[in-house]
């Protein structure tokens, strides 16, 4: 009888880590429309393809994989909001993702800022790591700030460097800008309950891969900050009036399994105004 139980048992282990693996392959796409400014006019939209937490030790989609998904998708902007691996041997296997990301067109190109995992590489592995994402096209922030035009009207992407290791500046991050829509890119969310004199009309994250494995809740999260305590660790959020989206992650970290959370993808539509727009607005 001890005998059968166990097996039993066993084969339901067996059975719910598999189903927990394929859930790693149950990738979803998010369509986020954000207007910060209803009912001042129709404004000209900006579409962010957002992919975050690749952890491309763990992640369950090829490169061809996700250019099948996103290729008859209208993208303007690709934002990368960190982890995109933590070991030397693993960069080689960025650049594979980065190549089909080019041949999506995006109209303003592809932004990148670093996460906690990026951060376990030092020196002239960081380095490598850096320089991949630069020679595919992408231009890589730490705590700096840049300037499109969305039919001629200055959009900021500010991209703020990772605020669980201690590298977020936003002085040096919001310094020299002009008026425009505010497009953050970061990967520790955490860094809103920090900015409430730092206007942002979005800002994307991501960091907590929506718990990854929830049961029910993501309880092991609880030392990744005040978010987490406030249960607020992924999709929309709003801090002080602010829209921020806290994306779930592509890839996995740890073990390669998923409870309760899926691996995303996420399509923004971001209303562009003017400075004068801003201007009402804010009055």
């Amino acid at each position: 009888m001890k005998i059968l139980l166990f097996t039993a048992l066993f084969m339901l282990l067996l059975y719910l880590i598999n189903r927990a693996y394929k859930n790693t392959k149950d990738i979803v796409i998010n369509r986020i429309e954000i207007n910060p400014n209803q009912g001042l006019g129709t404004n000209p939209v900006l579409n962010i393809l957002q992919l975050s937490d690749l952890h491309l030790e763990n992640i369950s989609i090829s490169p061809a994989e996700l250019y099948e998904k996103l290729k008859n998708e209208k993208i303007d902007l690709i934002a990368l909001t960190g982890d995109f691996l933590d070991r030397k041997r693993t960069i080689p296997k960025l650049a594979p993702y980065l190549k089909v990301l080019n041949q999506l067109n995006a109209k303003h190109g592809m932004y990148a800022v670093f996460g906690n995992h990026d951060y376990v590489l030092r020196g002239d592995n960081f380095q490598q790591l850096k320089e991949t994402l630069e020679h595919h096209g992408c231009t890589v922030m730490q705590n700096e700030s840049t300037v499109i035009h969305v039919n001629g009207l200055p959009v900021n992407i500010i991209g703020i460097d990772d605020f669980s290791t201690g590298r977020s500046n936003l002085t040096a991050s919001y310094a020299g800008m002009h008026n425009g829509t505010n497009l953050v890119l970061t990967h520790d969310p955490n860094i809103v309950l920090h900015m409430d004199k730092n206007h942002f009309d979005y800002l994307l994250a991501g960091h907590f891969h929506g718990g990854q494995i929830c049961y029910p809740k993501a309880y092991h999260l609880v030392k990744m900050g005040k978010l987490v305590k406030m249960n607020i660790i992924k999709g929309m959020h709003m801090q002080d009036g602010k829209p921020f989206y806290i994306n779930e992650g592509l890839g996995q970290t740890g073990v390669n399994i998923r409870i309760g959370s899926r691996p995303e993808i996420t399509l923004h539509q971001l209303s562009v105004s003017s400075a004068e727009k801003q201007s009402l607005s804010a009055m």
